[in-house]
């Protein structure tokens, strides 16, 4: 499988979803090789005011998903179907960034690693995603 098209057209074509929107995730780079991605704390927090376990795990499948699709090239689909976050620290104001890379980069799995840090470089999560790579359905 090859990059058939302009990483960053892909990203605006495509779209990030709607889930990602509201959580106010915002795509700073985005290739096969590395995909960066940032959202706030504010917003997205438990009522303990420290950023909710689920928003880790939702900025970490939209860059893993997204880095598999780009991926699997433009007539192929990539769906997740495995996912685990282990969250070692808790982000409570400004931001927090993930950082994706490819662990494995197959014909019909990938798998990714996300590692998210706070403003001041801290680890707060690590998430690993694998997506299944399957024929886009005929629309």
């Amino acid at each position: 499988m090859t990059q058939t098209t302009d990483p960053i057209d892909y990203l605006h074509t495509r779209g990030t979803g709607a889930l990602a929107e509201k959580m106010g995730i915002e795509f700073l780079e985005f290739t096969v090789d590395r995909s960066v991605a940032r959202m706030p704390v504010e917003g997205n927090t438990q009522p303990a005011m420290l950023l909710h376990g689920g928003a880790y795990v939702v900025l970490g499948e939209s860059l893993g998903s997204m880095a598999a699709n780009l991926w699997a090239g433009p007539d192929r689909l990539a769906v997740g179907i495995e996912i685990n976050a282990t969250h070692t620290r808790s982000a409570t104001s400004g931001w927090v960034t993930g950082v994706c890379t490819p662990i494995h980069l197959g014909r019909t799995l990938t798998t990714h690693e996300i590692a998210v840090t706070d403003d001041q470089g801290r680890r707060c999560s690590t998430i690993r995603i694998t997506n299944l790579i399957k024929d886009r359905p005929a629309a």
